[in-house]
């Protein structure tokens, strides 16, 4: 037996609210829009991953979510534009990664990262 995927899910009752942080910012497409369950993705191969952290580097809380993109220093421009609140500024951490930390529309602490 294998792992094929493994999927975040974050309760809300406003749905609809991650379309701005999650399609619209982070580029995202909709892979499914049931009404009571809608689910972002993208087309790019993925390795599954899961992580277990007693705190989430260079002293900060462990974030909800991790989100690895192209280009992390205009996915914080645009989180900061659209008034997203930005819990950790943007930061080369010395284990080779450039990062924030953002409250996503449902309070998740996401950690948004691109490789350096």
């Amino acid at each position: 037996m294998k792992v094929k995927r493994i999927v975040a899910n974050i309760a809300s009752q406003e749905i609809e609210k991650a379309k701005l942080f999650y399609v619209e910012l982070l580029g995202m497409k909709v892979l499914m829009d049931q009404g009571w369950i809608a689910t972002y993705g993208s087309e790019e191969d993925m390795s599954v991953q899961i992580s277990f952290a007693s705190e989430g580097g260079s002293g900060t809380p462990v974030p909800d979510l991790s989100i690895e993109v192209d280009d992390v220093d205009t996915a914080y421009k645009l989180m900061q534009e659209h008034g997203f609140k930005i819990e950790y500024e943007l930061t080369n951490e010395p284990w080779g990664v450039r990062r924030f930390y953002v409250r996503d529309p449902f309070g998740k602490l996401v950690n948004i990262l691109a490789h350096i």
